[in-house]
């Protein structure tokens, strides 16, 4: 199996000294992902938790919703020079799924018009949503939201080493972190806690809140509704159409959320104090 770090000899420069030294990086790997032995996309990402990531881009994608749609998953055969297998391929067998992905509805979108609008991703993503955040019952104090940046934090192993990855962490109502992933990419991370969500049987994520480490996009408030999410909270800004999403589908938005302050761009009623 393919290692979340590699080992790489550098040269540390401290004013005009020059030591070698070792020095871990985060692992980056392209992953293919396939539908019934189908090509559906390649997307780079850090090795493990491999299986998860599959479910959860399933999810984001419009695909999946329940456990059970997801028949199988396994890795196929992609050797390197050696004939080794480079468990860079990873096979889904669904059942019961919707046929056309989200992204394949956002190239339809592109190609039938002059360009691909904020209203009409919105619209897409809208039709694709099983769950309904908006009537969510979630409500959250906010010494529970300053407290999510840190449990976040410690459950991060591969970035104190590396420094160089993204995280996604899924936490209950009360603060306690459930399940923590880590990626190259940020898309990736928070398909990683969704995949491992459907796995375990626990979509739709009523009640639950989801922290991302870096900024809110679109794609990524669109996971979240796709997952039944009704909070999604970010270190970092949130986008535009990102708000725009969280609005129209009733999602609490955070942003900025540091130390003991945050941003609530959407659903603020769900955020209450004494």
């Amino acid at each position: 199996m393919t290692r979340a770090t590699v080992r790489r000899r550098v040269v540390r420069l401290r004013g005009a000294q020059r030591t070698p030294q070792p020095d871990a990086l985060a692992a980056e790997e392209p992953m293919e992902i396939r539908i019934g032995g189908e090509a559906l996309t390649v997307t780079m990402r850090t090795p493990g938790h491999d299986f998860d990531l599959v479910a959860g881009f399933l999810v984001g994608e419009g695909l999946l919703h329940r456990r059970e749609q997801l028949a199988a998953l396994r890795y196929c055969a992609g050797s390197d020079q050696d004939g080794q297998n480079t468990y860079n391929v990873v096979d889904a067998t669904l059942r019961g799924a919707d046929a056309l992905p989200l992204s394949a509805h956002r190239t339809l979108l592109t190609t039938s018009a002059c360009g691909l609008c904020g209203r009409d991703t919105v619209d897409a993503v809208r039709t694709h949503v099983r769950f309904k955040p908006a009537d969510d019952p979630l409500t959250v104090r906010p010494e529970v939201l300053y407290a999510l940046p840190d449990a976040l934090r410690a459950a991060q192993r591969t970035f104190e080493s590396t420094g160089g990855l993204h995280a996604a962490g899924l936490f209950s109502a009360t603060g306690e972190l459930l399940c923590a992933r880590e990626d190259v990419g940020r898309h990736n991370a928070v398909d990683k806690v969704i995949g491992w969500a459907l796995r375990e049987d626990r979509l739709p994520l009523t009640g639950h809140l989801l922290l991302v480490s870096g900024r809110a996009s679109f794609e990524l408030t669109q996971k979240a509704a796709l997952a039944g999410l009704p909070l999604l909270a970010a270190v970092s800004a949130p986008s535009s159409l990102a708000a725009d999403l969280a609005e129209e589908l009733g999602l609490t938005l955070v942003g900025f959320l540091r130390g003991e302050s945050a941003n609530v761009y959407t659903r603020a009623d769900r955020v209450i104090g004494d």
